[in-house]
């Protein structure tokens, strides 16, 4: 029975359904926020809503009656339940404020669809590459706000007076937000060589630092998908082998036969 179960669960209709649930539940939440949508059909929204979130309590009820405890060995799973979790806590009183937290359930399209899943794992997998990126950051920030504070701080206190300023400043110049017209053309009317420390802090942030974050993102996404192919690849060797060593087996029994037919004779 909770074979069977496991099988219509993980079945390509199943998925499908509840790809469509979650589609509709985006829309009708999306709908919610309109007043003039609420006004006219808002208890149809309501109900519509509750319909879907018990298809969501059904579901993983389902899903754990088949799998038992390996259901928590799944992160995919795990994420799910959370979700789930979460839009049933009641949205009244203190928690009123957790009713926004319902349109996590699409989110949900990320465990559905499998070419997502391999998205989000190409990102954890990035993550250590990130963080030495990311530190890397860091310490160009840090050198340069101090180099700023030091630079211009007695002449744009508002802007590079502090580091925690001189920070933020740096951050919005390397998002290439108003950095010239806003911040860098005004300095350089005070000191025209400013040219020399703002352009490389943009050339070793916006354009090579944060360049960095995609090249290790794209690879490590690369290396999931080797690694899943690789595994494809073992499964129908595997797979091939079997077949072969039926087919030999075959081979040997029908000429065994053929020996024993020609004895007989």
């Amino acid at each position: 029975m909770r074979g069977q179960l496991a099988l219509l669960l993980s079945s390509r209709r199943w998925e499908q359904f509840i790809i469509a649930v979650i589609v509709i539940n985006a829309i009708t939440l999306g709908l919610e926020t309109s007043p003039e949508i609420m006004a006219a059909i808002g208890p149809v929204l309501i109900a519509l809503d509750a319909i879907i979130l018990t298809i969501f309590v059904v579901e993983i009820a389902l899903r754990l009656y088949a799998h038992g405890l390996k259901f928590f060995r799944d992160p995919w799973s795990i994420f799910d339940f959370a979700i789930v979790a979460i839009a049933l806590v009641p949205s009244s009183g203190p928690f009123t404020v957790l009713r926004a937290l319902r349109i996590l359930r699409v989110l949900r399209l990320i465990s559905v669809i499998p070419s997502l899943r391999k998205v989000i794992g190409g990102l954890v997998a990035s993550l250590p590459g990130l963080a030495s990126i990311f530190v890397l950051l860091l310490l160009v920030f840090y050198v340069f706000a101090v180099m700023a504070t030091k630079l211009y701080g007695p002449s744009f206190p508002d802007w590079f007076g502090t580091i925690g300023a001189s920070l933020y400043t740096l951050f919005q110049v390397m998002t290439l937000e108003s950095w010239s017209m806003g911040i860098v053309r005004p300095v350089m009317e005070v000191h025209p060589e400013a040219w020399m420390f703002f352009i490389p802090f943009i050339a070793c942030t916006a354009f090579t630092v944060l360049n960095l974050f995609i090249g290790v993102i794209v690879s490590a996404m690369q290396e999931e998908h080797d690694s899943e192919a690789t595994t494809q690849r073992q499964e129908l060797r595997g797979e091939t082998e079997l077949v072969l060593a039926e087919v030999r087996a075959l081979r040997a029994e029908v000429a065994e036969l053929r020996r024993e037919r020609s004895a007989g004779q």
